[in-house]
């Protein structure tokens, strides 16, 4: 029932009926309040889930550590990007100016999940420690930063950054590098 919930809760918000709940699940609609005490419950249940860190350590799990560092953190940066755009039309559809209350009020559970996305994302650049100059776990944040700014429509004016820019910004800065002649 809250896999099914968070599309319409993109497309509805809160306004969503357990009806459409229900259809969406496959169930009767009273199924739904033999499992949740209200509606609410079920949407702050679900909302819960949609920023929770398994699914996404889960898809890091499945970027190759064989790929050259730069197509690792492109591959990152993708599932970021995709987690943050996502987020983001939660937050707007539910009409928040953040995370819902039911996300802040669950503060340490929100810390642990956030140390267990970190730790599966510098497993995939630590092998390539060697290469960068700051440590893998800073990469790591500074690259989640800019995901999040290149991410945010609003912040971006509407001018998404692409993973690649990200990375290539992370990894090589905005410099022309000046070891190249210049034509």
């Amino acid at each position: 029932m809250i896999e099914a919930a968070l599309p319409l809760l993109h497309q509805h918000g809160r306004a969503v009926t357990t009806r459409q709940i229900a259809e969406a699940a496959g169930v009767a609609e009273g199924t739904i309040f033999r499992v949740f005490n209200s509606k609410d419950e079920l949407v702050d249940e679900a909302v819960i889930h949609a920023f929770r860190s398994a699914t996404f350590v889960q898809q890091l799990d499945g970027v190759d550590v064989g790929l050259p560092l730069r197509d690792r953190l492109i591959a990152i940066t993708e599932l970021l990007q995709q987690r943050y755009i996502s987020t983001f039309g939660l937050i707007r559809a539910l009409g928040t100016m953040g995370p819902p209350a039911a996300v802040k009020a669950d503060h340490d559970r929100h810390r642990d999940w956030r140390k267990h996305v970190d730790l599966a994302m510098v497993a995939l650049v630590e092998p390539d420690a060697d290469l960068i100059r700051i440590a893998p776990a800073k990469l790591v944040n500074t690259l989640r930063l800019l995901t999040l700014g290149g991410s945010n429509t609003q912040m971006s004016d509407g001018d998404l950054m692409s993973p690649e820019e990200i990375v290539d910004t992370v990894l090589y800065g905005l410099l022309v590098d000046p070891r190249k002649k210049r034509a």
